[in-house]
Order: structure tokens, then C-alpha cells, then sequence
């Protein structure tokens, strides 16, 4: 339940005239009931009404029309209450009457001044700490979703790692080095992601240190990766997804196409497009792939890997021939999409 110290969230505050307009009224109020309670009190009681007006505007309407009604109070019970009816006599009397007025209600509208503006601190403190309570919830939702994701994936690469050993037993050493490998890789993707000191760190310095870590880790110090990616910025889930398809890529094109001359350059290029897309082509200048190559018929898992982080981004990927095999991916840059 909202409290009359605080305005309203959302809401405007009032007019000031509004107001003035409620210490008047009050003050009018409070001379008719001391004018209808004349006969009754005894002498000596020429605030009696006028307290409660004061503290009463002070609470609803604020510091301003408060002592806009202390004046006015003060002023109607001088002229009407105190000394001689009708006249502004001032004597010692008259001064200490006032003066003791003037204290007691300047101290009620201290403290309800103080109230209001404890009671807007307080509600300022608990809306902050409803966002961030707020905050703490979507981000540990998006934690848990992610890891389901995370494990998915895991998930998804051994299974094809167990029909690769299935289909030659004898090569289970060496399916299961490489599916440590991906996994030791996809651990430093994702440490470098979720790197505070990396949070707004553009897409093309991100892949550039991706792919010099690639080419340190499998000690290909005779290959160039070159980055051509505008100052752009991708949400979490879709720069994972990308990353991985890179690693994959990449990785391939070094296992693949430098194994005769053991020189060679990598391209790395992102395009922005119409429609809310981009195109993300990586290139090698090494032989190229077979005329009759077939994509969808390919049972390397690495395609069959690759294939599946273009999904996760409702991409179209395309193999090409270009001085080398260019790999292509069209994808939209809306929405992050639910990937590992």
C-alpha cells in the first residue's frame, strides 16, 4: 500500500498552486470551526483549530503549503482571536502568544518534513532494490539457462563422438583427444566471454585473439589469420555460437589445407546486410575443397558440428571455391538465439 509521504510512482507531482490553494482552504476551514467553537472554549485557546490545519497541509500537501498555512493561520488567529477582535494590536502578551505559535508549529512542520522526506528516501531505496532484485533473478535465470545449454552441447558432441568410435572402434584414442580438445576449447571461449575486462570488446579484436590462440595452440607459425570485421557488437549467445563455428572452421582449415607447404593465410570476414543480417565468410588460399563435394552428405564430424551452430542461428551455410575454400554464413542479428 503506497504512503502519503511519497508521491506516486510514475506520477507527476502536483501544481503548486494546488497547494497554496489547500493551505488557504485550510486556514478558512480552521477560522470557521474556532468562529463555531467561540462560545464553548474557554479564554486562552486562539490556536486550537489552527494546529490541525497546519498539520494536516503540511502532511498531504508538503514543506511549501505548510508554512503557507502557518502564516495564514497565524495571521487569522492574531486578528480574530487574540487582543481586541479585528485589529493587529501587538503587545507582550500578544508576542509571546505568537511566539509560542510560531514554535510549536514550526517544530510539527520540521518533523513532518522529515518524515516525507525519510518515507521518499525509503521509497526510492526499495525501488532500487526491486530492480536489482530484479536483475539478480533475470541474470539467474539466463545462468541457468545457459549452462542447460552449455551441457546440451557437450551433450550433443559426445553422442557424435560415440558414432564416430562406433564406426571405427580403432580410432577411439584419437575420437576422444579430439573431443577434449573441442571441449578445452570451448572452456577458453567462454572464459574469454564471460571476462569483465572483455565486456565491450568489439567483435573483430575478440576474433583476432581467438584465432592467435588457435594458431599457438596447434603451432602453426607459419599461417596468417587475417580479421576484416567492422566495429560492431553481438549479444552473448550469438558471439558464443559464432565463436565456436570459427574455432571449428579455422581449426579444420589448419588441419586441412597447409599440409603440403605448411604456409598459408586465413581471412576472417564479417558484412553487415539489409534486412537486419550479416554474412560471416572465412576463407583459406590453400587447394580448396573436391568440385564433388556434399555438405549434407559429409559424415566428418567437424561439418556435421559446424552445420549445427549454423542452425542454432537460423544461418544458411554455403562452401565455396575462391582461390581456396570460403566457408559462408548468413545469419540474422536479431534476437539471441537459445545456443550453447
Amino acid at each position: 500500500m503506497s504512503s502519503p509521504l511519497a508521491p506516486a510512482a510514475g506520477r507527476p507531482p502536483a501544481p503548486s498552486w494546488l497547494g497554496d490553494a489547500a493551505a488557504l482552504g485550510a486556514t478558512g476551514v480552521a477560522v470557521a470551526l474556532r468562529h463555531a467553537l467561540d462560545d464553548v472554549l474557554p479564554p486562552g485557546f486562539p490556536f486550537l483549530t489552527f494546529f490541525p490545519a497546519v498539520i494536516l497541509t503540511t502532511f498531504f500537501f508538503g514543506l511549501r503549503p505548510g508554512i503557507v498555512c502557518a502564516v495564514l493561520s497565524g495571521l487569522a488567529a492574531w486578528y480574530f482571536f487574540i487582543g481586541e477582535a479585528g485589529t493587529f494590536l501587538l503587545d507582550a502578551q500578544t508576542g509571546l502568544a505568537l511566539g509560542f505559535y510560531a514554535f510549536i508549529v514550526a517544530v510539527d512542520i520540521a518533523l513532518i518534513h522529515l518524515m516525507r522526506v525519510a518515507g521518499d528516501r525509503l521509497s526510492a531505496e526499495r525501488a532500487v532494490s526491486a530492480q536489482l532484485y530484479e536483475q539478480q533473478r533475470t541474470m539467474f535465470q539466463e545462468l541457468q539457462h545457459r549452462v542447460a545449454n552449455n551441457m546440451q552441447f557437450v551433450a550433443a558432441l559426445l553422442a557424435l563422438q560415440r558414432r564416430k568410435v562406433v564406426e571405427n572402434p580403432q580410432e577411439a584414442v584419437g575420437v576422444f583427444d579430439e573431443a577434449q580438445t573441442r571441449l578445452e576449447t570451448f572452456a577458453r571461449i567462454h572464459r574469454r566471454l564471460y571476462d569483465p575486462a572483455l565486456a565491450d570488446q568489439p567483435v573483430g579484436p575478440y576474433f583476432q585473439e581467438l584465432c592467435a590462440d588457435l594458431l599457438g595452440a596447434t603451432g602453426a607459425r607459419n599461417i596468417v589469420c587475417l580479421v576484416d570485421v567492422p566495429p560492431v557488437r553481438l549479444d552473448l549467445a550469438r558471439l558464443t555460437t559464432l565463436s565456436l563455428l570459427v574455432v571449428e572452421v579455422v581449426t579444420n582449415a589448419l588441419k586441412h589445407a597447409f599440409q603440403g607447404s605448411g604456409r598459408g593465410t586465413i581471412t576472417i570476414r564479417l558484412e553487415t546486410l539489409d534486412g537486419g543480417q550479416a554474412a560471416l565468410s572465412i576463407a583459406d588460399d590453400g587447394p580448396g575443397i573436391p568440385a564433388s563435394f556434399d555438405p549434407a552428405a559429409s559424415r566428418s564430424l567437424g561439418f556435421r558440428i559446424v552445420q549445427g551452430l549454423a542452425a542454432q542461428l537460423d544461418g544458411t551455410l554455403s562452401y565455396a571455391n575462391e582461390g581456396g575454400t570460403v566457408v559462408r554464413l548468413v545469419f540474422a542479428t536479431g534476437p539471441a538465439p537459445a545456443a550453447a
